[in-house]
């Protein structure tokens, strides 16, 4: 079993903001679950502001272009095999509309069955929303970079978005893990998407835009309750699942990007088929690797695990 530990936090500079705790959300926080329960993170399709190289932040002025409504459609069918019992949306129109494409012939009609959380909006970006990137550096210079370089201290107009945006992610745990539902449905966006990861396995903001979640790519973690009580055990079984390999040349997300995460998931062996009957790729993960945009190699392997998926055991 490949176990992780919560990022140790260094510190805080003087006059500066202390970033927020990296615990688990499996913590004292989140009551202990009575039963299993599997989430599916998805973000929206292709939106109109994605296609201009907008900044979207929180803003609710872009929809679905035709090729995002195509992206749902795929993921619909990705899915299609999967049963759930609730579906959380953003409210944002861009997500909510994946929402409905995806939940087609679940609910008794359009719409019926999703529950609008609006801590599942995008990042907020207060001033940056809205403006072209190109905008945003000749604009604002300096603070541009900084959101680029380090976001996880960036601020703008007397916010943190990427420490706030963790919070919201935390909170947003509280009521999808109380949802009855066996089987849970979220459809949001990059950034949310990337934050309700990192806090489910107890990552820090500093993590941010190292868990890319592209159009329509799907995430699914597995909760599973402790003998006796406490915080259930945390299972990241797919990462980023899309029609496309990981691994394949240009951008992720929409943007490029130096450095990513990658999950590669291994096939059945004689071995694994001998000490389990029935072996499941989904539940074998073979390697965890960084993709670096400064070398040939597809894929470098930095932890090698058999037959175990990657998992969060909190203290």
């Amino acid at each position: 079993m490949l176990q992780l530990a919560p990022t140790p936090l260094p510190s805080p500079a003087a006059g500066r903001r202390p970033r927020p705790s990296s615990a688990c959300i499996c913590c004292s926080s989140v009551r202990a679950l009575e039963e299993a329960k599997r989430v599916v993170l998805v973000r929206h399709g292709q939106s109109t502001w994605n296609a201009e190289g907008r900044i979207q932040g929180s803003s609710d002025a872009s929809v679905l272009t035709p090729k995002g409504e195509a992206q749902a459609e795929t993921c619909r069918q990705m899915l299609a095999s999967d049963s759930f019992d609730a579906c959380f949306t953003s409210p944002l129109a861009r997500s909510r509309r994946t929402a409905e494409i995806i939940w087609q012939g679940r609910g008794r009609g359009r719409g019926d069955g999703l529950i609008p959380d609006p801590d599942l909006r995008e990042i907020d970006l207060y001033s940056f929303q809205g403006l072209l990137k190109r905008e945003g550096r000749e604009r604002y210079g300096p603070l541009y970079r900084q959101w680029q370089k380090n976001a996880a201290e960036f601020s703008i107009d007397g916010h943190y978005p990427v420490q706030e945006l963790w919070d919201r992610a935390r909170s947003c745990w509280e009521r999808i893990l109380a949802h009855r539902g066996k089987s849970v449905l979220v459809v949001a966006h990059n950034a949310v998407n990337q934050a309700l990861v990192a806090t489910s396995l107890g990552l820090g903001a500093e993590h941010f835009r190292i868990l890319l979640q592209s159009n329509c790519g799907a995430s699914v973690l597995d909760f599973t309750p402790r003998a006796g009580g406490g915080p259930p055990t945390v299972c990241l079984n797919r990462l980023n699942q899309t029609p496309n390999s990981p691994v394949a040349g240009g951008s992720s997300a929409g943007r490029k990007t130096s450095k990513r995460i990658i999950l590669a998931c291994q096939g059945a062996t004689q071995s694994s088929s001998e000490s389990s009957p029935q072996p499941s790729p989904a539940w074998s993960w073979l390697a965890i690797g960084m993709k670096t945009g400064e070398t040939n190699a597809s894929l470098i392997l930095v932890m090698y695990t058999v037959n175990c998926p990657l998992l969060w055991v909190p203290d």
